[in-house]
């Protein structure tokens, strides 16, 4: 059984689709992780390496993602790793710096005539508040689960049982995608259909193609 026809498994006999969940960074951005967007423009506002920036971010990146703490409780320790006196709202255009996908994006708009589409990320909460108010990303996406809002993230199943509750559909009426194979495991043990996208290429008739495998009739590359 190949890659693609794994991450697409149960689509025959199964339960029509409903919700049509994607991941945030590597899907509906461009950046394959949201960690490097944020690094990259705070090394370049304080003049430093981006390997140094990644590395003082990378020590708090799991209590970060997962809610223990706020940016505000690690800036200080940050600013004395990288060695530079940076205010903390250097991060409200860190954060707007993130390179969206467009096409990705009017795809999942154009789904959600006839679907409940969503976002399923492990992310910051400062993060993705601002990137919600920016692209008012509320408008497109319901629900957007966020891991360091639910304190839970793709490891384990708590995060994807509270969006499809918040769905209010079963496991085996969505679909997930993600950039990274890895988050697909505990999703498809679930029941969910899952696909797997390729970050580097960001083939859109190839995601629609295994979209249409799990049942979805997309019109359309957008």
């Amino acid at each position: 059984m190949d890659a693609g026809t794994r991450a697409m498994r149960g689509a025959v006999d199964a339960p029509p689709i409903k919700a049509i969940f994607f991941d945030f960074d590597g899907v509906l951005t461009t950046d394959r992780t949201g960690s490097l967007t944020t690094a990259r423009h705070l090394a370049r506002t304080a003049g430093v390496d981006v390997d140094v920036v990644r590395a003082a971010l990378a020590t708090h990146n799991e209590a970060l993602t997962l809610g223990h703490l706020r940016y505000a409780d690690i800036w200080p320790e940050f600013c004395a790793t990288i060695g530079r006196q940076l205010a903390l709202d250097a991060l409200e255009a860190a954060f707007a710096s993130t390179p969206l996908n467009g096409p990705m994006l009017r795809l999942a708009r154009s789904l959600r005539p006839s679907f409940r589409v969503g976002i399923i990320t492990d992310n910051k909460a400062e993060r993705i508040d601002t990137l919600r108010r920016l692209h008012a990303l509320d408008e497109w996406f319901e629900p957007i689960v966020v891991s360091a809002e639910v304190g839970h993230d793709k490891r384990g199943p708590a995060i994807f049982e509270y969006a499809l509750q918040r769905a209010r559909v079963a496991a085996t009426q969505a679909v997930f995608i993600d950039n990274q194979a890895d988050n697909l495991i505990v999703p498809a043990a679930m029941g969910m259909r899952t696909i797997l996208h390729d970050d580097s290429r960001h083939d859109m008739q190839a995601l629609i193609g295994n979209l249409e495998r799990c049942g979805v009739l997309v019109a359309g590359v957008p």
